[in-house]
């Protein structure tokens, strides 16, 4: 078996890291370039950077900070947030991301997931879903969840794979901030269907979560936010108790 990754997640707004429920009424989390330290220092295998409301203001992600969180960790780093165009993706690389995270720019255009894979290799590429459970389907939204779209989670995440995504990172936004877990179901039907990883984020509030979404939702990551920003959870102490649950991590 895959070891299991463990993924703190910098929600960042105005150059600061912040932490919602339900995708709004944020609140200060701390320095990113501090917590990004703090969390290579701890043992977290990646680390996300999502630029949260680049794409609902129509600009692009703030490089400078990007560049100032990579010069302070040594894992995996994705940045997402007003990736539009191969160009963009070519700057935050150069500034010192392993990949991008593409949301709304990949369901406007669907190529762009392509263009991405086939210029810098699947493995940078990461399609990023925010979908909201409603009518008895999964929805999805675009713009940090303001905007719902036509397009279903299970089909958008196969087509995403099927143009070259290397991993689908599904969070759920009734989920998102309440720490009551992750969309197991979900997320089980998710990693079945398709053959890439899944990364769960979304609902992580004690270790039986994160344990839950790799037993029961059968990912192959688990992302948090809130939980390591404020100390509830400490990373070295949740890989231990996975550890002693026989899930293998890092």
């Amino acid at each position: 078996m895959l070891a299991k990754r463990i993924i703190p997640c910098l929600d960042v707004k105005d150059g600061k890291t912040v932490k919602g429920v339900n995708f709004v009424d944020f609140r200060d989390a701390g320095d990113p370039v501090e917590l990004g330290a703090l969390y290579s220092d701890q043992g977290a295998d990646e680390l996300v950077f999502l630029d949260i409301t680049a794409s609902h203001e129509g600009r692009k992600t703030f490089a400078d900070i990007v560049r100032r969180v990579a010069a302070n960790i040594n894992i995996p780093f994705t940045v997402g947030g007003g990736i539009n165009e191969l160009k963009d993706v070519g700057n935050l690389l150069n500034a010192g991301a392993d990949k991008v995270s593409i949301n709304s720019a990949a369901i406007r255009n669907p190529q762009l997931i392509e263009e991405i894979a086939t210029n810098f290799g699947s493995q940078v590429c990461v399609v990023a879903i925010d979908a909201q459970y409603e009518n008895g389907q999964w929805i999805c939204y675009l713009n940090g969840g303001r905007i719902p779209t036509d397009k279903d989670l299970f089909s958008w995440a196969k087509e995403a794979e099927n143009l070259g995504a290397g991993e689908i990172l599904f969070t759920s936004m009734s989920h998102d901030g309440v720490k009551t877990g992750y969309p197991n179901e979900a997320l089980r039907k998710l990693s079945e269907n398709l053959s890439i990883p899944v990364i769960a984020s979304g609902g992580a509030g004690e270790p039986e979560h994160f344990k839950d979404a790799f037993v029961l939702g059968k990912a192959d990551a688990a992302l948090a936010a809130s939980v390591f920003h404020f100390g509830e959870i400490k990373i070295p102490e949740l890989k231990e108790y996975l550890r002693k649950e026989g899930i293998v991590v890092r």
